[in-house]
């Protein structure tokens, strides 16, 4: 491991703004996160913020909770990575029945399961707002209050999967076997092009590399 020291001001400079860690919190390169909520904090999030999770010891329910360590005044909707699209239409779109409908108003957390699609590296998540509207020392520290909440409350809570959360449900099944036979009829669909000599190449690629382009992008 190297390790390089400032030799003077100017660099010193650069060092105390541009390589503090809050400040590469978004890329610019897709201007969106580049660190998210992982692993065990994401998946007790995820359980902390059900609807029917109510913390006895300080008598409020597991919003409340979290609504304490949404900084400032920001607000957001999303959804939840499960929800599902015909609940977006309709005269009763805002009620969602299986609370995947994320909504923070005025820095509280109304209603909605937090997910990666909320706290991860996706634009205009939860992370991203805090970072472009209240700047980056605060989004750094909301960073630090999520994990140390959340975490502390999976220790008491606890968290354990077994083999048979690994198998997938026939549902599941249907959808990967549908996508496979779309992929089959895509590949031969291509190959047929190519047979009849339909193809044509694309820029700054020959036909066969068009072909193979083809080929992988359909599998």
């Amino acid at each position: 491991m190297n390790l390089h020291v400032p030799q003077s001001m100017e660099t010193r400079a650069e060092v105390e703004n541009l390589h503090v860690t809050p400040r590469q919190i978004i890329t610019p390169q897709a201007n969106k996160p580049v660190m998210g909520i992982v692993q065990d904090t994401l998946t007790a999030v995820r359980k902390m913020t059900k609807r029917d999770v109510f913390l006895e010891k300080v008598q409020a329910f597991s919003k409340q909770v979290f609504s304490l360590i949404i900084p400032g005044n920001v607000n957001m909707i999303r959804t939840h990575s499960t929800h599902p699209d015909e609940e977006d239409e309709g005269p009763y779109k805002w009620i969602s029945p299986g609370d995947t409908k994320v909504m923070v108003e005025h820095g509280e957390l109304v209603k909605g399961i937090l997910c990666k699609k909320t706290l991860g590296t996706s634009a205009g998540s939860l992370l991203h707002i805090c970072f472009l509207e209240l700047g980056h020392e605060v989004c750094g520290q909301f960073y630090g209050n999520i994990q140390t909440v959340i975490n502390n409350w999976l220790l008491l809570e606890g968290h354990s999967i077994g083999i048979g959360d690994t198998i997938a449900d026939p549902q599941t099944y249907l959808e990967i076997q549908k996508a496979i036979k779309k992929a089959k009829e895509d590949v031969i669909e291509v190959i047929q092009k190519a047979h009849n000599m339909e193809l044509e190449p694309t820029p700054g690629n020959t036909l066969r590399q068009t072909f193979e382009n083809q080929v992988i992008f359909c599998s």
